[in-house]
């Protein structure tokens, strides 16, 4: 039979688009997003054996943590676990290589932290860090895995027929190029929850009231003065009008006129947005603040006022990073946090979204060139700002800028269970932890108003102590079931504003990432596929726990019980073979909780605790947790100046010191410490729980 040449030229291009819809490949999982929890969540699933792909509407992968936020917010570090220590594993292995150090010798670099040294040498993981080195870890891992990353994709968030669902699960996802990617599971890792909204799943943008989930410090939070980020801080108050004490003149730039709220209702605010920059007071690599297009002067007009009232603190958020660079973050009532100009960035269109950075982009540089270059900002802060400028080697396809907007909070999803500062507080019970977090409470300001009396405020600045490390729930992590039942959501999770203030830290990103993407890959292994609202719990706890994830903290680390002499090297730190198996059954243990060997795979099991020493004599020390169960002849090797020393550790014993250690002798060594354990024909579980080297004082 003949057809009309138009009708099979028809059939021929239907044909073909049957072929290529046939030929898409099917992930396993597909992960949108390009944050650091966008990389463990691919980097898990990968190491689970399965399919994935990043698809992300970036150019650089890692968000904020490689966008500058270089001075890590940690919080309790003994709860950082899983790929999220790796990463600071992998940055402190970086920062061991000599050409990494071009503007600073190492030893002349501080090593200051957030509570804790910024380089742990005995743990193997440094915390502060340049943008590109960060970078460079999130690249190299994904290029160890040959994992596929999809750049500059974004999501066609206009059409509703983007996201493809077939009842509660999604098929497919298509993008603005006209791309589309098929999976059986997916993971929202973007700052902004574009994927969770356009596919159907509910999410709340702005502060909850007081009453909504019981809360105290969400809402609007008027004569609330936490941090030093508000005009308290300032020697007297201040007015806001363009003619100081006249409102018939006019407000100044960057104060709003509309009333602030009553305390503790909801509004649709959400906390300030700005850029972390990276600069540099290194003349060969500094390049001086640029002057913006449509730079104005007068929109810095309030912050003459605060310098003329005596204030002198613009420079006390230049946190130091190596070579010789800044973190350089948000301090004081006027500062790089563009107050009130981000509300419609949650929601907003991709290019009213584009809007919003350009204006916080115009306004910081305009800010840096302003104080470096105004003859009125007086000459003690002019002058020193005048030596700063954006870190040449940084962000060297932006100029210097950073390329990431420090996006503090967008959408939360309202899902399975919502984390709220009850469970932050411990309160409440938070049930199937997934990890764990330890930052305070911290909200930055949301506007900046006029008071009754008629002087200006900041308003929003909430920082609330958690008092110790919380568990965060898998039920934050998924939709209600109803709603999406193959997608889980690490970073805009399901909390309350107040809550997402101290969950929003870039080490918990990492970890949420990483157990999201283990649920959705055991979600797979299941012969029915499982919807993510459906995973026993003891099976996920089991696994994220074989991962080194910290799941709850022991009773050692509140207590402040494992605070131990010298230089301590953890298990978690240890160069470990992959048979290892993490435990915190029995007690006493350091930290986290301890490795065993499950009494499996003898001769093949090894790890090595190692630390830098300055030369010296040090008496070797080796902690475990005694049992019945444990071998009674475990190898281990001490590495010192003049050789190895070979010595056996009955485990069945209780340790002769404190119950908890055992001494291995006294030695001198170098400049490097090292003990290794092995498991070749021992009797019983060996245990990895931690190595001290303790100094001795010279006769």
């Amino acid at each position: 039979m003949n057809f009309p040449k138009w009708i099979a030229s028809m059939v021929a291009s239907l044909l073909v688009l049957v072929s290529v819809k046939a030929a898409e490949p099917v992930f396993d999982l597909v992960v949108y997003g390009g944050t650091s929890a966008a990389v463990t969540s691919a980097v898990q699933a990968k190491r689970m054996g399965k399919s994935v792909i990043i698809v992300c509407p970036d150019q650089h992968l890692g968000g904020l943590t490689s966008g500058g936020l270089g001075w890590t917010d940690t919080g309790n570090k003994a709860v950082i676990g899983g790929l999220s220590r790796e990463f600071y594993h992998r940055v402190w292995q970086q920062y061991q290589k000599n050409d990494v150090w071009r503007w600073q010798k190492r030893e002349e670099y501080g090593n200051k932290g957030q509570g804790t040294p910024a380089i742990d040498g005995a743990q193997r993981t440094m915390w502060i860090f340049e943008p590109h080195v960060a970078e460079t870890v999130f690249d190299e891992w994904i290029a160890e895995l040959d994992i596929p990353v999809h750049r500059n994709e974004w999501l066609d968030r206009n059409v509703a027929t983007s996201v493809v669902k077939e009842g509660a699960r999604i098929q497919s996802i298509r993008m603005l190029s006209g791309k589309t990617y098929r999976g059986r599971m997916f993971i929202d890792a973007t700052y902004e929850g574009d994927l969770l909204a356009t596919s159907g799943v509910d999410y709340h943008v702005g502060r909850e009231s007081t009453d909504t989930y019981g809360e105290q410090w969400n809402g609007v939070q008027t004569g609330v003065l936490h941090h030093g980020h508000h005009f308290g801080a300032v020697k007297k108050p201040l007015s806001p009008y363009q003619i100081p004490g006249d409102p018939s003149s006019g407000v100044l730039p960057r104060v709003s006129s509309e009333p602030p709220g009553d305390y503790g209702a909801g509004d649709h605010r959400i906390q300030a947005y700005c850029f972390r920059m990276c600069l540099t007071a290194h003349p060969e690599n500094r390049i001086p603040f640029p002057k913006p297009e449509g730079y104005d002067p007068g929109q810095y007009e309030l912050l003459l006022r605060i310098f003329d009232a005596g204030w002198r603190q613009t420079f006390n958020k230049f946190d130091p990073i190596p070579n010789h660079k800044t973190d350089t973050n948000n301090h004081g009532p006027f500062s790089t946090d563009n107050i009130g100009f981000n509300y419609d960035y949650p929601e907003g269109s991709y290019e009213r979204r584009r809007e919003i950075i350009r204006e916080h982009e115009q306004y910081q540089k305009g800010l840096m060139y302003f104080i470096a270059n105004d003859p009125r900002v007086p000459e003690d802060v002019r002058f020193k700002m005048a030596r700063y400028g954006l870190a040449r080697d940084e962000f060297k396809d932006n100029g210097g800028w950073p390329h990431q907007i420090y996006v503090r909070e967008a959408r939360r999803m309202v899902g399975d269970f919502v984390m709220t500062e009850n469970e932050l507080l411990k309160r409440r019970p938070t049930p199937r932890s997934v990890g764990m977090g330890s930052y305070t409470m911290d909200s930055h300001n949301v506007q900046r108003y006029i008071m009754p009396d008629g002087f200006v405020q900041n308003e929003g600045d909430i920082g609330v102590s958690t008092q110790g490390p919380y568990e965060i729930s898998y039920g934050s992590l998924i939709p209600k079931k109803e709603q999406c039942d193959n997608l889980l959501v690490p970073v805009c999770v399901s909390s309350s504003h107040i809550a997402f203030g101290s969950i929003r830290m870039e080490p918990v990103f990492m970890i949420l990432g990483q157990s999201a993407a283990t649920a959705a890959m055991m979600c797979l292994e299941s012969q029915s596929q499982l919807p993510v609202q459906d995973l026993p719990y003891d099976r996920l706890r089991e696994r994220l726990l074989e991962d080194g994830q910290v799941l709850e903290i022991a009773t050692q680390i509140q207590s402040g019980a494992t605070q131990l002499e010298g230089i301590v090297v953890d298990d978690f730190a240890a160069i470990r073979s992959r048979g290892w198996r993490m435990s915190h059954s029995v007690q006493p243990f350091y930290e986290r909780g301890y490795h065993h060997d499950n009494n499996e795979n003898k001769g093949n099991e090894s790890a090595q605790f190692e630390t830098e020493l300055k030369p010296g004599i040090y008496e070797v020390r080796m902690t475990y947790t005694p049992n019945p169960n444990r071998a009674t002849n475990v190898p281990v090797e001490v590495h010192h100046a003049s050789g190895v020393v070979r010595v056996t550790v009955n485990q069945r014993e209780k340790p002769e010191l404190d119950g908890a250690a055992v001494s291995l002798g006294s030695y001198t060594f170098d400049n490097q410490g090292k003990v290794s354990i092995g498991n070749g024909g021992t009797d019983g579980y060996v245990i990895l729980d931690a190595v001290q080297w303790i100094r001795q004082k010279e006769k």
